[in-house]
């Protein structure tokens, strides 16, 4: 700046002089100018030098730094030989901070050849709060398949030990999700299939989602696996998220699947777990109950039974280490579901108050939010399979799905999810209560199931139809309209197989002294909008022993306490305490 105003200065004296200048007054000022420009290009340049140094010095990387943060979001391994006889240390020996050993040390653990050591790095991993984003990334990324369905078992885990699923593969041009289900569907071979989903899957494909549900042949599951099944399947989970029933069915094909432990590394890969961990945390019953299946069945750390189609434990869903020292079964009835059957009586008052107390709040599904917190050394089980008043629906030509055809299947599926290993109380509601009583006298007969009888303490029976039911005898008389199912016809007071059951369980039961307990309602049912029907009166729910009590409810009611001080409830939790009570002192 201050060469340009010298320039100028002299620039103006030399144009601006009335008489020449002498010829050495003329020099002397050039050179004065080249004097003050070279000092001035001089000082600059030092002054320029200076900046870049001190600037340089300033935006300088400790690489210490940055290395150490680099460790907080990579892995690092040695490169090891695969020579199983050599005892390696998978995880690298580079110093890391001090608040960083716990998370390495719990992995180490989670890796232990020791049962007992692994289960206690997962518990303290899933008690753990105050770790960092980055902590728990760690852990998801270096953990293996068991500590991963560990912490999505346990019920304190934070949802940030869990990896989003990876991407899903582009679908085929000119082609979508649905139907790429059906040809998934359609690929599957019919051989050794049950000849009732045989019929559904070549009727429609309409509803894709339920007929894959039915898939359980373990072959047809490698197929489902093989051909890409389970990334399109949570394709359509994800489509289909304000759709509970759907996401459901979806639930229902990957817990099926999973009953097969060849399959479990896929189920893992393809993010289902992640999935599963966060449906767990849902406040809806169906939904976490669906996911608490799955992962059971993929948890072979801990859970040595399998959960098949249709059977639902209701608590514990999470690891627990409170010790389980009885099983409650429940059984719903004639279009019923291992649900809804046991919600709390629907009452506008129950669903438009919001009381403070949890206990008092209404609940879809008493023995889970009720029974399970006044009982906690329970295993409570919900068993559900499909019914129909009519067959003007849908169903299957196959007439097999008799009282004795169902409680043979159920009888089956429940002895493979461990019942008959720790005492049993078993609640049924309507027809339920006549599967309980097949499925005990098909137990008697076979010795593979001398447990179940010898492990039975009780039975509860909320309006079961022991001598018939009205509905079976109304739907017969109007038969025409009704179309009634094979159900409904096995229920008319003059069937030979209602008669020989009753006779035959009463023998039975007497012999074994089990202890029973017969609920029966006093009010007409609605069934649809013009028809009032006493379902099942009070000579019929009189099963020949134990207490019998009429309520004054209808039939649907029988089972749905309306409140948790409700004298349904209480005279439930009551018989359960009694018919358990040397098994849960011990």
């Amino acid at each position: 700046m201050s060469l340009a105003a010298y320039c100028v200065i002299c620039c103006r004296r030399i144009g601006t002089s009335t008489s020449p200048p002498k010829s050495g007054t003329h020099w002397r000022d050039i050179r004065n100018i080249i004097k003050f420009t070279g000092s001035l290009i001089l000082g600059g340049s030092l002054f320029l030098t200076y900046e870049v140094l001190a600037l340089k010095k300033a935006v300088t990387l400790d690489t210490q730094v940055v290395e150490r943060e680099k460790m907080k979001s990579y892995i690092y391994v040695h490169t090891v030989s695969l020579d199983k006889g050599e005892n390696h240390d998978p995880f690298s020996t580079v110093d890391i901070e001090d608040h960083e050993c716990a998370v390495w040390l719990l992995l180490r653990k989670s890796k232990s050849d020791d049962k007992t050591t692994r289960l206690e790095a997962v518990r303290e991993m899933s008690e753990t709060h105050h770790w960092h984003d980055y902590q728990y990334r760690i852990i998801a990324q270096a953990c293996d398949p068991k500590t991963l369905i560990g912490l999505a078992r346990s019920e304190e885990s934070d949802l940030r030990f869990f990896l989003l699923p990876p991407p899903l593969p582009s679908l085929k041009e000119d082609s979508s999700t649905e139907e790429e289900l059906r040809q998934l569907l359609a690929s599957l071979p019919q051989t050794e299939l049950d000849e009732c989903i045989q019929y559904f899957t070549s009727l429609a494909l309409s509803e894709s989602s339920q007929s894959l549900a039915a898939q359980k042949i373990s072959t047809h599951c490698d197929k489902i696996e093989a051909n890409g099944g389970l990334q399109l399947l949570q394709r359509l989970y994800r489509l289909h998220k304000d759709c509970p029933k759907v996401q459901r069915n979806i639930m229902r094909v990957i817990g099926n699947m999973a009953l097969n432990e060849h399959l479990h590394s896929s189920i893992v890969r393809s993010g289902w777990v992640s999935i599963m961990a966060e449906a767990m945390k849902s406040p809806h019953i169906m939904e976490s109950s669906h996911a608490a299946r799955i992962l059971a069945n993929l948890d072979r750390e801990t859970v040595q039974e399998k959960y098949q189609d249709g059977v639902y434990v209701l608590h514990p869903q999470y690891r627990t280490s409170q010790p389980i020292k009885a099983d409650v079964l429940f059984i719903h009835g004639l279009m019923g579901a291992a649900f809804k059957t046991w919600r709390q009586q629907d009452s506008e008052q129950a669903v438009i108050e919001k009381p403070m107390e949890d206990e008092d709040r209404y609940t879809t599904c008493w023995p889970k939010t009720w029974l399970a917190k006044d009982c906690p050394a329970l295993r409570i089980i919900s068993v559900e399979y499909d019914t129909s008043l009519s067959d003007w629906r849908a169903r299957c030509p196959m007439e097999r799905k008799s009282i004795a055809f169902r409680s043979n299947e159920l009888l089956r599926k429940l002895r493979a999810a461990g019942v008959g290993d720790r005492p049993v109380v078993w609640i049924s509601h309507s027809m339920g209560g006549l599967l309980v009583k097949k499925m005990l006298l098909e137990a008697s007969t076979k010795p593979e199931m001398s447990t179940v009888i010898n492990n039975t303490r009780g039975i509860i029976f909320y309006s079961v139809p022991h001598h018939g039911s009205r509905l079976a005898e109304y739907s017969v008389n109007i038969r025409y309209l009704l179309f009634p199912s094979l159900e409904v016809k096995e229920l008319s007071k003059d069937s030979p197989a209602l008669k020989t059951l009753q006779d035959d369980f009463l023998e039975f039961a007497k012999d074994k002294n089990f202890q029973v307990l017969n609920f029966v309602e006093t009010l007409p049912t609605y069934i649809g909008s013009m028809i009032k029907l006493h379902v099942v009166p009070v000579e019929s729910a009189d099963l020949g022993i134990g207490d019998l009590i009429p309520v004054d409810v209808n039939h649907l009611n029988i089972c749905k306490p309306k409140k948790k001080d409700a004298f349904l409830y209480q005279r439930t939790l009551q018989f359960i305490r009694e018919a358990l009570a040397k098994d849960l002192e011990n």
